[in-house]
């Protein structure tokens, strides 16, 4: 039950945690850092309480190799959710984001001198193929993402594909950098053993600091979403951007929290098909329900990007070789 309760809330958190993302940048396409902010800022009072018992619990990591891996956490959180601002529609951000796979192999053969099987190099160049091929269809129509005044001059689409470029290049940097966190992570956990829920906790309250660069930018969009129309969530009048706001925190914090649970209490492959399915599930919710602009080409490189995915983690390799016990077990008997 406690597995099967915390695929339920994998699904169940991060899908809708797409949906109020989505319903955020609706109503505030600038809102991106209000977001990243709000979210650390949840999750280190959760940790301070329950994983820091107030502060009375020592790390069992030093807060030097934290900072290195606080520094790159925070820039890559910053630019996945601030690519929202540069004409980056929901769907090229969550199968460009799928694409994490491909920066862990490049980061592992240039830093670690790791060496794949042709397999891997073949599920690497699917995805590859399919998130260019989902880049370079969206490129064709490119729309701006920012709320105009009735009275504004619409942007060129010069000017639209410039900030486009500017969005795409941020997810390449957030995808690079978080390859980058995810080796460190691996020599940390090697030196120190693994404590995730005390990394989850210290990874999101050591760079709440550097949010005081951005402050201007978060405030400005506290204030729209303060201002903005009022709905009613059971029985109380709130501030549409704040409801969806609060939706995308909680959520945040329940798909992080299951996916803990997953990792200690299942084994990687199971892990991997909830999250894979979880994400393609979502896709189609964003193209359904928003009804995002999506075309054949879309599909194909959206099917490359899974495909690749599924053949990278070994899923059928490895649902074959956990039957095989079974097998032997009664050759021998």
């Amino acid at each position: 039950m406690k597995v099967a309760l915390a695929i339920a809330c994998v699904f169940l958190g991060c899908c809708s945690n797409v949906v109020f993302l989505e319903l955020l940048v609706k109503e505030d396409p600038g809102s991106g850092n209000l977001i990243t902010f709000s979210q650390f800022l949840f999750i280190s009072l959760e940790g301070f309480i329950f994983t820091s018992k107030f502060g009375t619990v020592k790390p069992r990591i030093g807060f030097k190799d934290y900072m290195i891996m606080v520094f790159m956490f925070f820039v890559a959180s910053v630019c996945n959710n601030y690519a929202f601002d540069f004409n980056i529609p929901m769907p090229l951000h969550m199968i460009f984001r799928a694409g994490s796979l491909i920066a862990n192999m490049v980061m592992g053969i240039i830093i670690l001198g790791r060496k794949y099987p042709p397999s891997k190099y073949l599920s690497v160049f699917m995805i590859t193929l399919g998130i260019v091929l989902c880049t370079i269809v969206s490129g064709r129509d490119i729309k701006s993402t920012q709320k105009m005044a009735a009275d504004a001059v619409p942007p060129t689409a010069m000017e639209n594909l410039f900030w486009w470029s500017l969005g795409i290049t941020l997810l390449t940097v957030a995808l690079f950098i978080s390859a980058r966190m995810g080796l460190y992570q691996e020599v940390l956990y090697l030196k120190y053993g693994k404590h995730p829920k005390e990394a989850l906790y210290y990874t999101h309250l050591l760079p709440l600091p550097f949010f005081l660069t951005l402050a201007t930018n978060i405030w400005d969009h506290s204030v729209l979403a303060v201002n903005s129309d009022l709905i009613e969530v059971l029985g109380i009048s709130l501030p549409k951007t704040v409801a969806y706001l609060i939706g995308n925190v909680l959520s945040q914090y329940m798909c992080i929290a299951s996916v803990f649970v997953l990792t200690t209490e299942c084994t990687s492959l199971t892990v991997t098909l909830v999250v894979t399915l979880r994400k393609f599930v979502s896709l189609l919710f964003s193209i359904m329900y928003f009804r995002n602009s999506f075309s054949i080409y879309h599909w194909l490189g959206t099917i490359l990007v899974f495909s690749g995915t599924i053949i990278f983690t070994e899923v059928v390799s490895k649902l074959r070789s956990s039957l095989s016990p079974q097998t032997d077990d009664k050759k021998v008997k």
